[in-house]
């Protein structure tokens, strides 16, 4: 009995050390510190990661001004805007004359020149081609009153004229200067036969007058 306890014993020995070859071996686990330290004593921080911006300028913000209200965040880039108008260039022609616009200065007598037309008779007509402001005149032929009081308006109106031979003599007198000071008119001339032979302006002062000379051969 007992040589068969041994016998066995001795068959078990090669299992027990399989089985032993089979259990996993354990590793110790090495944790070092984050920031080491050298010989003198100083903590090695390691080296910052270092990333370009791609802002060119850091943007100057509190955002508690922003809250309240008196510094509001910019959510577009005004660098580039300009100020609207510019390279607006004016034109000094464009608008009233400085007459027009309550100048004291005085208009005196015009002379608007000479023509000459063949025809019976003349058409002239006239309109305030500033602002329209109540400009009045009366108009002669050779110092007789054709028309006694002629209202300046935005149209054009005036009256037919008989021309004699030799020299016709038309004045247009400024009964006032409106509301805007001076008296100012364009006129036209037209023959019998509905053609445009002149076109002229005035600026008169009250009681000032602009003559035209038309010569008929």
């Amino acid at each position: 009995m007992k040589n068969i306890s041994i016998f066995i014993m001795l068959l078990m020995v090669p299992f027990f050390g399989w089985c032993q070859s089979d259990l996993p071996t354990q590793k110790p686990l090495k944790i070092e510190p984050v920031n080491k330290v050298d010989e003198k004593g100083k903590t090695d921080k390691g080296t910052a990661l270092r990333i370009p911006s791609i802002i060119k300028e850091e943007p100057k913000i509190n955002f508690k001004d922003s809250l309240t209200g008196r510094k509001p965040v910019k959510m577009i880039d005004d660098r580039g805007l300009v100020q609207a108008g510019t390279g607006l260039k004016i034109d000094p022609k464009v608008g009233p004359r400085t007459a027009k616009e309550g100048s004291r200065d005085h208009f005196g007598d015009q002379s608007l020149g000479s023509i000459k037309s063949n025809g019976k008779y003349v058409g002239i007509v006239a309109r305030d081609h500033e602002f329209v402001d109540g400009d009045r005149v009366k108009i002669y032929l050779n110092e007789q009153v054709v028309d006694p009081n002629m209202l300046l308006t935005g149209a054009f109106k005036g009256v037919n004229v008989d021309l004699a031979k030799g020299f016709n003599q038309i004045q247009f007198e400024a009964l006032n200067e409106g509301s805007s000071s001076p008296n100012t008119a364009q006129i036209d001339v037209y023959d019998d036969q509905g053609q445009l032979i002149y076109s002229n302006k005035w600026l008169l002062s009250s009681g000032s007058r602009a003559t035209l000379i038309i010569t008929k051969e």
